[in-house]
Formats: C-alpha cells, structure tokens, sequence
C-alpha cells in the first residue's frame, strides 16, 4: 500500500480508504473480518458518514486494540433519527450525534471532523458564521478532532470552505464524468443523463480551480464517487457512453492535485481485495488516457489529465509534474512559495526542454506540451 500525507494536517493515509457503505447491514463477526482484511491490506483511513449506531458499535469493537492503526473521517451534523439517517444543523442533535459516535465506537478522539454534506453556498454561509463551525473549532482546540473537514459535491461551496482557512481536510467527489459538470446545488443533476447527451469538453474549470487551491493551501482531499456509484463501471450506465474499469476511475482521481484517498465502499471482502489490488496492478492496467480519449460523449482536447503518456522525455524531464506546477501558478495568477520550492526540487527542470516534440506525438489529448515547457521555463526561471 502506498500512503500519502493528507494536505497539511500531516495524517499519513492509505491512496485506497475505506468507505462505511461496507459496514452497512453487516454483522460484527462480518465488520471484523472487513477491518482485519484492511489491516492486511493497509488500509488504513475511514470514513464514518453513516449515524447508524449498529454500525458504529460494531466497528468499535472491530477497532478495539488496534484503534491507532487508523485514521478515522467521522462526520458531524449526521445524526440517526426514526431508524434513519439524517443531516442536521440543530446544535443540539449535533453535539448529541457525535458524542454518540465516539461512545458507539469506543474512542475519545478522531483525526478528522467532518462537517456533513454542504452543496448550498448559503448553507456553507450558515456554517462559517453560526455554532456549527464555532463546534468544531471547539472539539480541535480540545483535541476531540484533530483537524477540521467538509463533504461537499459542489465545487463553488468547496472552494469558497477552503478559501476560509478553517477546512484543513475535504471530502469531494472526484471522477472523470462530474469534473466536466458545472457547480451545482442540486447534487442528483450529476447522475442525470441528459446534462450528458451534449458532447462534453474539457474539465469544469472550477472543479480545476478547486483541485489546484487546495494543493496550494494544503488542503487534503478524500475522495468519494470515484465510480460514480458504479454507474462509471457499466456500458449502460455510464453517461461517458461507456464503461471504465475501477482501476482507471481509482487512477484518475489519485492523479488530480491534492488527492490522497479514495474512499471505496467495498461491501465484500472481495470487492475490498479489488479495490487494494490497485496498488500492484500494472501500468497497464491503470492507464486511463488512451480509453478517455476514446469515450464518445466526452472530449478532453488540448487539457493536461497527468497521466504520464508524454513520458519519456530524452532529458528526464517529469512533464506531467511541470505541468501540474505550471496549471497550480496560473490558477494563481503568480507563483505561491511553496511551487516554487517543490519545481525547484525537480531533477530536471522545463529549461533543459530539448522541443522535440516526442511528449506531444504520444498524448492522447493534443496538449501543446512544447509551449507549456516554454511558458514553465520563464515563469520559474529554470
């Protein structure tokens, strides 16, 4: 398994997470053999978004005596009501819910505290300057949460949760299918199939914007439907108009900036195998450029996707990573410290770019490699 620090809270997580779809319905002999398999397989990052207290409890014991192997992603404002689940914002049911949570899963702390499911900016509004957010802080500056998150589908109300300096952790959804729809408060209009019968080009470039802050603020991304629900797995279901594997849709997310885990919601053992089964797969297998290039609704011409088919470069260059900085300083309009000091970090440099034009002959999306170079070389210095 590789792990990867999530954004600046400095948690070393699993690019393969765990998400409690699996737990649902399932008894405590069947929760401990998931969390032992995750154990075996490094696994080590959850997500708790579920108030479902037979699933919490059952956890619990699942983790007990192995709780500090994990990074648990429990969610606030989720609460359990008339045997459902439900999202609140009155205080009382909130700090009810949560300190549900840590008694059901038998723990005083978790590493991160997610505040649930903001899709409206005026909601992201009420929770920036009401108790929702003051909460948080609290449970931080007590050490009940370690670091403060947000779930959210929208990248408007993301964007604006991470500019506030208060989201040290996001939970977005993250595939190569909702990245080309704009921002939206209603989160069913990313399953419609007729906001996809039009071709599609190039991704959102506010989803773009949002990938590419949080990499600059330090901000870690979860990832959640990475398969769209498992509608990105099916010829029939898929509004790209046709099916990709779950190692190409795991790869397209683990390549998008500020990324560190996806959240999968294994509900088998097997399933869980699948997913871990990512880490040792062949290039091959994970290369989703030349499959995306070929989807018939979907067209990313001309725009960088990261996935290394430029390699390799006569002088070493990492293109894709020159790239990446390139798009983060433009997002910017200047160049934060920290690309800088990372570009400055490379072996090889856009300046040693030799502009044969080998990178462009191989990539799938017609991205002008040779005069991103050019522009990369001057605007870094080297």
């Amino acid at each position: 398994m590789n792990y990867r620090t999530l954004g600046r809270t400095g948690l070393s997580v699993s690019e393969i997470g765990m998400g409690c779809e699996g737990f649902v319905g399932k008894s405590a002999d069947e929760v401990r053999l998931l969390v032992d398999a995750m154990e075996r397989f490094g696994v080590n990052c959850i997500d708790l978004y579920s108030p479902d207290p037979e699933l919490r409890r059952n956890l619990g014991e699942a983790l007990r005596g192995r709780r500090e192997k994990f990074v648990l992603q429990t969610h606030l404002c989720s609460v359990w009501r008339d045997g459902q689940y439900k999202r609140t914002r009155d205080m009382d049911e909130v700090k009810t819910g949560f300190a549900d949570a840590l008694r059901l899963l038998g723990t005083d702390r978790v590493e991160i505290g997610m505040i649930h499911y903001s899709d409206a900016l005026d909601d992201w509004r009420s929770i920036e300057s009401g108790p929702v957010l003051a909460y948080a802080k609290e449970l931080k500056a007590a050490g009940v949460i370690g670091h403060i998150g947000l779930s959210s589908h929208n990248p408007e109300v993301a964007l604006a949760a991470v500019e506030s300096g208060d989201i040290d952790v996001l939970m977005f959804s993250v595939n190569p299918c909702y990245d080309l729809q704009p921002a939206g408060e209603d989160v069913e209009e990313l399953f419609k199939e007729q906001n996809y019968r039009q071709e599609l080009v190039n991704m959102d470039p506010q989803r773009q914007t949002l990938y590419e802050t949080c990499q600059r603020l330090g901000v870690g991304i979860t990832v959640m439907k990475a398969f769209g629900g498992g509608d990105l797995l099916s010829d029939t279901l898929s509004p790209a108009g046709r099916a990709m594997t779950p190692y190409q849709c795991l790869h397209y997310a683990l390549t998008r900036p500020a990324v560190a885990s996806i959240m999968c919601g294994a509900r088998t053992l097997a399933e869980l195998e699948d997913c871990a089964g990512y880490e040792t797969a062949p290039e091959e297998e994970r290369d989703y450029a030349a499959a995306f290039a070929a989807l018939p609704k979907i067209s990313w011409q001309g725009h960088c996707m990261y996935c290394g088919h430029c390699a390799p470069c006569p002088v070493g260059i990492s293109v894709a990573e020159v790239t990446k900085f390139l798009n983060l300083s433009r997002a910017q309009g200047s160049v934060p410290e920290t690309v800088r000091e990372h570009y400055a970090l490379l072996p090889h440099t856009a300046s040693e770019c030799l502009f044969c034009g080998q990178c462009e002959e191989r990539c799938p999306f017609g991205v002008p490699v040779v005069e991103n170079m050019r522009q990369a070389a001057e605007l870094f210095g080297r």
